[in-house]
């Protein structure tokens, strides 16, 4: 077996664990406030205030997860194992002034390497703080072992964040097959475990998006609690998979229909749907972050207003002003300075967070290319870090080497 094809393998089969690096006297989850230590420092003082940054879609992995959902992730993806096939990324090769995509298998396993490798990681890079989330798909579990296995978890992520409150807090996940469940969890997550927000990757459940009105009773009580829902890409279904991404070598097929194009169609698509079935109307304060610039709504939103006008939608507002008050896109690594502007341009800095998506992207390059942005510095500073502390509740508090109050 090849180097490529065993860690393909170790993928597939989810050997990798929950990267949170927790030792037995780990801080307990809704501890200490939110104020540095004097280790969680990013970098040397220089003598002037270096500008926080937040990043809000870095990645952990967790084998009781895995686990749970190899089975139903094999069946669903089977064309995964052709990742590497032809291709494998190797971030050494890449210029080093931006982030560069890492061989997913090789992701994997930084995404469960312990706490301590990320803090490094991240103090290389110049970043004060992540808002962790699982890459696993947990709604994929078996109903009857869903709700267990996703307490587990969200007591590790909580632990974890409460253990480095200067530098983690985290999105929880919720047992989306049995919505009355999601419904508690959400309550626990937020009131208890103190975690601000959850992240979805992919559909909740089956072949029903997240608009199925089986889910509102979720959507509505994370409106309640004011606790955002990061919609993240996800697997597209296979009847719409094979005929429209299938036909290529084996490489291709791994990536066509996944990052490569085909699960940012399925996570725009989701937002699209919230809209269109009066979700976000019934929901007002329901709050959506999405990724990769808004997994190309926002370019298409003038469009979707022209074809779909309120007579037709029934909507209370147009599509473009529902998704302007209640989304908020961030660049998940794609730092290109183009898109960046159009999305300022088109949604307003108020509404634009900062995003790596590590490890499946490198942290290369992104404070350098926020700090070199042509926009005032009141606009950098909403971007890398205010926009996601409002949105988020999380209090980035340091000893004054960064320049936050």
């Amino acid at each position: 077996m090849t180097e490529i094809e065993a860690t393909r393998r170790e993928a597939l089969l989810g050997t990798a664990v929950i990267g949170l690096g927790l030792s037995a006297n780990t801080a307990s989850a809704g501890g200490a406030p939110i104020v540095a230590k004097a280790e969680d420092k990013v970098g040397e003082p220089t003598g002037e205030a270096k500008m926080p940054i937040i990043c809000l879609e870095e990645h952990v992995n967790d084998i009781a997860i895995a686990q749970a959902t190899r089975t139903a992730f094999v069946a669903q993806i089977p064309y995964f194992a052709g990742l590497g096939s032809r291709y494998r990324e190797d971030p050494a090769r890449f210029s080093p002034d931006r982030p560069s995509l890492t061989f997913v298998p090789d992701s994997i396993k930084v995404a469960t390497a312990p706490i301590e490798v990320r803090l490094a990681a991240m103090d290389a890079a110049g970043i004060d703080m992540q808002v962790m989330s699982l890459s696993n798909a947990p709604q994929l579990a078996p109903v009857g072992q869903a709700n267990a296995l996703i307490k587990a978890t969200n007591d590790r992520l909580a632990t974890a964040a409460a253990a480095h409150p200067a530098r983690f807090s985290a999105f929880f996940t919720l047992p989306w097959q049995d919505p009355d469940a999601a419904v508690r969890e959400a309550e626990r997550c937020v009131k208890e475990l103190k975690l601000p927000a959850t992240l979805l990757s992919g559909r909740p459940h089956d072949e029903k998006f997240i608009d199925d009105e089986s889910f509102d009773a979720v959507l509505a009580q994370l409106a309640r609690l004011d606790a955002p829902i990061y919609i993240h890409p996800g697997a597209p279904l296979e009847a719409v998979r094979e005929p429209y991404y299938g036909g290529f070598n084996a490489e291709v097929e791994a990536r066509f229909p996944l990052f490569g194009w085909g699960w940012h169609h399925e996570a725009g698509i989701q937002v699209i749907r919230l809209i269109l079935s009066g979700a976000l109307d019934r929901h007002r304060n329901l709050k959506i972050i999405s990724g990769h610039w808004g997994e190309m709504v926002p370019f298409y939103l003038q469009r979707l207003d022209d074809t779909m006008p309120r007579e037709v939608t029934g909507l209370s507002r147009t599509i473009s002003q529902t998704y302007r008050d209640q989304v908020w896109v961030g660049p998940s690594g794609m730092l290109d300075l183009p898109h960046f502007l159009f999305i300022r341009e088109i949604m307003g800095i108020e509404r634009v967070v900062f995003s790596i998506d590590y490890p499946y992207l490198t942290m290369n390059g992104a404070r350098a290319w926020l700090e070199n942005l042509p926009i005032p510095h009141h606009e950098k500073e909403a971007f890398a870090w205010r926009n996601a502390s409002n949105l988020l509740g999380v209090n980035l508090v340091v000893d004054g080497s960064n320049g936050v109050a």
